[in-house]
């Protein structure tokens, strides 16, 4: 089999404009470009050669864009898939992503938005993106909110240094923990979490490190703790704000000597474990009201990862619910409604205070008492209507078929024009924080003096 088509593309599409198309800004980009029709010829141009990328339409008339990607992905798993959908048939995406394309895009795509991602792909570079199910150790969104937290949790799971993940309820924060642990070296040793909230106060010191027999009243036999049971794993220590000040002095030093006392016990036993930390609330603000040790936190915080709550990756709730959707309807073995546009834009509006949680749930609910075949915006409740919040979806110029990055950008840009350039009222008016504004404005290229910083 050859191998020696480094930047190669193969484009699959059997509209010939839209072939002929990619495949003309792909070889102005230096990219070695096959094109073909459908199916059966994608799989006769696979056949001894290996390309860099497949960019694929997800129907086509022979056969459909996730068969020719399962049947790339054994015959030549280097190759990053990218798939082409039309809206209908984004949860067939979805379904994609779970099975490791790399991205999908809505058609007509627009080319430097493909060119952007096209530029990031090397060789393998699916086996470590971002494609899977928000079960279980993985994480599902390709906005570039999400990707730089991933890239970041890549960097951490290759290194043996202790992570702090500050992050809102509901985003994700145990998940992005489990990832950092699959992806790393201490894969194959246990993952232990204990929610240092959930645990009380005058038990949690024995939950971490265990106790002898005789330790204390009750103590009747040994008991192994958390620290013990990750021994050469992970520990996760959720919501480690709620951790008490009494016991904070005794973590400490187990961080620092990898070495822990059991309750009762006089002779310190060594542990090799990684400790992830996580927070819903501002340790720097605990530490400055005298509720969180500096020192610990300083500790803690070795490699800070900020995991973005669902207002700020606006672009990934559609792929988010359309997941939801078929998972929920698969659980009640019914067939996954389809979504109105209404009803999109209406949870693209939502600022979702809870998050990917409260995203779910809602999912759960719709989909458990629509008895239609279709979701239509009779189902949102008034916050979800509500205007002013957001400017909306689909009055955007031409936002059928336009990638989702595009849409975000049109709909910054519309929203910087209505506020004069104000970047704290538009802030205000999408539900983001004025350092989200002003990394779009650079990330998307808008000219910076006419929208000034205000």
């Amino acid at each position: 089999m050859s191998t020696d088509l480094t930047r190669s593309v193969l484009i699959v599409d059997d509209e010939p404009g839209m072939r002929a198309g990619l495949a003309a800004n792909c070889q102005r980009d230096g990219w070695q470009v096959e094109t073909a029709s459908g199916f059966n010829e994608a799989v006769r141009r696979m056949s001894g050669k290996v390309y860099t990328v497949l960019i694929t339409d997800v129907r086509m008339p022979d056969g459909d864009g996730i068969q020719l990607m399962r049947h790339a992905r054994k015959s030549s798993p280097t190759t990053s898939v990218i798939v082409l959908t039309a809206y209908g048939s984004v949860p067939e995406a979805v379904g994609a992503m779970q099975e490791g394309a790399c991205h999908y895009f809505t058609k007509p795509v627009a080319f430097d938005v493909l060119r952007d991602h096209l530029s990031k792909i090397t060789p393998a570079a699916c086996r470590n993106s971002v494609a899977v199910k928000p079960e279980g150790s993985e994480i599902l969104g390709n906005s570039a909110a999400l990707q730089r937290c991933m890239e970041r949790a890549r960097h951490a799971a290759r290194a043996n240094a202790d992570v702090l993940v500050e992050a809102e309820s509901g985003t994700g924060k145990e998940l992005l923990a489990r990832f950092i642990h699959n992806a790393s070296d201490r894969r194959n040793k246990p993952f232990v979490a204990v929610n240092c909230s959930a645990v009380p106060e005058h038990l949690l010191e024995s939950e971490l490190f265990g106790h002898t027999r005789g330790a204390f009243t009750g103590a009747t036999q040994n008991r192994q703790g958390r620290f013990a049971a990750a021994e050469g794993g992970t520990l996760l220590l959720d919501e480690i704000g709620d951790m008490p000040l009494a016991l904070q002095p005794k973590l400490l030093r187990v961080l620092q000597e990898r070495q822990i006392e059991p309750l009762g016990e006089s002779k310190p036993i060594a542990v090799d474990i990684r400790v992830i930390a996580t927070t819903n609330v501002s340790l720097v603000e605990m530490v400055g009201q005298g509720k969180f040790r500096a020192d610990l936190y300083y500790r803690l915080n070795v490699i800070p990862i900020t995991l973005p709550p669902l207002r700020e990756r606006r672009e990934d709730i559609p792929l988010l619910a359309h997941h939801f959707a078929a998972k929920y309807s698969a659980q009640d073995g019914r067939a996954t409604p389809e979504f109105y546009t209404e009803f999109m834009n209406g949870l693209i509006r939502h600022d979702w205070p809870g998050n990917i949680r409260e995203l779910s749930n809602f999912i759960r609910r719709v989909i458990t008492l629509n008895d239609s075949s279709v979701v239509d915006a009779s189902w949102l409740s008034p916050e979800f209507l509500n205007a002013s919040a957001v400017p909306s979806f689909a009055a955007l110029p031409g936002v059928q078929g336009t990638s989702l990055r595009e849409v975000e950008r049109n709909l910054l840009e519309r929203t910087l024009e209505a506020t004069q350039g104000n970047r704290t009222h538009a802030a205000e008016m999408l539900g983001v924080s004025l350092r989200t504004i002003r990394n779009r404005i650079r990330e998307y290229g808008l000219p910076p003096r006419r929208f000034a910083l205000r």
